[in-house]
């Protein structure tokens, strides 16, 4: 038998204990109703009260007598759980759920959990919000992955970018991968965009890497992703990679000369195998992306210096895009000049003199087409008016106006336009380095380079001009 002392110390921690229980049903929000297996109410909480109105002497008596309307009851029958069931009582409407007690497999009682309409509706309303916000969200991001620019969008003429864009759409429709060559600003991403945009994975994502603004040791995970643990402060759970990201769309390398030589031997295995590895796995994941690398550098050159993997340069070089700079396609500059200063302001009414243009066409921009805009929304910037003249350009373009403004003081002293002038000379020394080769195909080229310009632009000129060599 327990002595008096056992019993004191049992009593004493079930007393404990019960009034811990109480205390953390008592601090709950949702209201509580308790029934034993006879349908008696055996505990409410205050929360209950606040939500139904009934009180706490209710305690003691059968449920089912003191509100006849009661479900609890149903649940001792039949021991199923009820959800989501709306109740009213006068002017008093809340959500309940039911559920039986079981303990060692009997049942014990059941026990009835309520929440005010109000506070439901409160909820209802919070994940209205939440999903909204979710909504923008997954808009956002879908935007930032999103190829904006078309075929349609590409301003050049017959002189050698036209010819360039021909042969990108054809491309397009192919899943070979896709390489872009060219100088800094030439638009090798607008001209990967359009070709996403051109191929049956337009509706995939467009996800642009630099390769050159990422150091080489985030670079891996930032392509493959990494796994659980993979490193120190590694995101639980890991991280997918872009190229998970880009499955069935395409991802733009950019400066795709600058990754460093391990890394591209795991990118020669994606191209080869349609699969990556997260950083930290072992196990594969299949992707469907098509790769468009893209860089200013000479990758051919670089192989020989055993800087570029040999394997992945012909991996990649199935095809070839050379995008010629913009001193080789002056012919394009007006285009782009009124392009950009419809873009760069919302009043459609700038003009630029004839001068300032003639300018921008003489110029050599070795910043490429990106160089010419930034030049256009600053003289936008600057013009006190709507007409754009020669004193808006930046400090650094005016300094060189001596050459330029030669020739346009010869034309003042004619009745010949600037534009006629400057087609005059333009014509003169064409005609001036044609005479130092022979006249055939190569001598052609020859002229052609040392003029900065490609063979199908110094053939439109000799067309435009009517010189016959």
């Amino acid at each position: 038998m327990k002595n008096t002392f056992q019993e004191h110390i049992e009593v004493d921690c079930s007393s404990k204990k019960f009034n811990w229980w109480h205390a953390v049903i008592n601090s709950i929000n949702d209201g509580i109703l308790v029934i034993d297996k006879k349908g008696i109410v055996r505990f409410i909480n205050p929360e209950y009260t606040k939500i139904t109105g009934v009180k706490s002497d209710i305690i003691g008596k059968p449920l089912i007598e003191y509100r006849p309307g009661a479900q609890l009851t149903n649940t001792l029958k039949d021991q199923q759980c009820r959800v989501g069931v709306y109740r009213k009582e006068k002017n008093r409407e809340y959500m309940v759920d039911m559920a039986p007690i079981i303990i060692e497999g009997k049942l014990a009682g059941a026990v009835s959990v309520c929440k005010s309409l109000n506070e439901v509706d409160k909820l209802s309303k919070e994940l209205r919000r939440q999903t909204e916000k979710l909504k923008n969200l997954e808009n956002r991001m879908d935007s930032i992955y999103e190829a904006k620019y078309t075929f349609e969008q590409i301003i050049g003429g017959d002189g050698g970018l036209r010819h360039v864009v021909h042969i990108a759409e054809k491309v397009a429709e192919s899943q070979f991968p896709i390489l872009v060559t060219g100088e800094s600003g030439t638009g090798k991403e607008l001209f990967s965009q359009a070709i996403h945009n051109k191929s049956e994975r337009k509706h995939g994502p467009f996800i642009p890497v630099n390769c050159a603004a990422i150091p080489s040791s985030l670079l891996e995970s930032e392509l493959f992703g990494y796994g659980d643990g993979a490193f120190t402060n590694a995101k639980k759970g890991g991280k997918a990679g872009l190229f998970e990201i880009a499955d069935n769309g395409t991802i733009f390398l950019d400066e795709i000369g600058d990754m460093s030589y391990d890394l591209q031997a795991k990118l020669l295995r994606v191209l080869q195998e349609k699969k990556i590895r997260r950083v930290g796995e072992a196990t594969e994941r299949a992707v469907d992306v098509r790769i468009i690398a893209a860089t200013h550098r000479n990758l051919k050159q670089l192989v020989n210096k055993k800087q570029f993997r040999e394997d992945l340069f012909y991996r990649l070089n199935v095809i070839q895009l050379e995008i010629p700079p913009l001193r080789k396609r002056r012919e394009d500059i007006r285009e782009l000049v009124y392009s950009f200063i419809k873009y760069s302001t919302t009043n459609t009414s700038y003009k630029i003199d004839e001068y300032t243009l003639g300018f921008l066409q003489s110029y050599h921009w070795p910043g490429n087409v990106r160089e010419l805009k930034n030049v256009i929304d600053y003289a936008t910037c600057m013009a006190e008016d709507t007409d754009i003249v020669f004193r808006h350009l930046p400090e650094f373009m005016i300094k060189n106006e001596k050459n330029f403004s030669d020739i346009v003081s010869k034309t003042e002293k004619s009745s010949r336009t600037l534009q006629e002038a400057i087609q005059d000379k333009e014509c003169a020394f064409i005609q001036e380095i044609l005479r130092k080769y022979p006249n055939n195909i190569e001598g052609k080229k020859k002229a052609a380079e040392v003029l900065d310009i490609s063979l199908a632009t110094l053939y439109n000129k000799m067309k435009k001009y009517h010189i016959h060599f």
